[in-house]
């Protein structure tokens, strides 16, 4: 299996992740209370900032949980060609 096709699923997601990002400006993952804070603001630097700040801060949890989810997918690939070898 080449190094392509490996990555395909990561890269389809990353492109999809940039496209949402740049196409759809209003969900950039504020909370009503934060919204409504920074709706009376008048210093837009800070607002773009904060909106960016939210977006650093997501980069985590979602990274830890994909994590999760490639490990568990190789240990059950693992699993089932350990089974396949096993076969009477």
């Amino acid at each position: 299996m080449n190094a392509l096709t490996k990555l395909k699923p990561a890269l389809l997601v990353l492109l999809t992740f940039a496209f949402l990002a740049a196409v759809n400006t209003t969900a950039l993952g504020q909370c009503s209370m934060c919204r409504s804070a920074l709706a009376g603001s008048n210093n837009a630097f800070f607002v773009r900032n904060f909106n960016i700040g939210v977006l650093v801060l997501l980069v985590p949890p979602v990274t830890i949980f994909c994590s999760i989810f490639v490990v568990l997918k190789r240990y059950k690939k693992a699993d089932d060609e350990d089974q396949g070898d096993q076969e009477p």
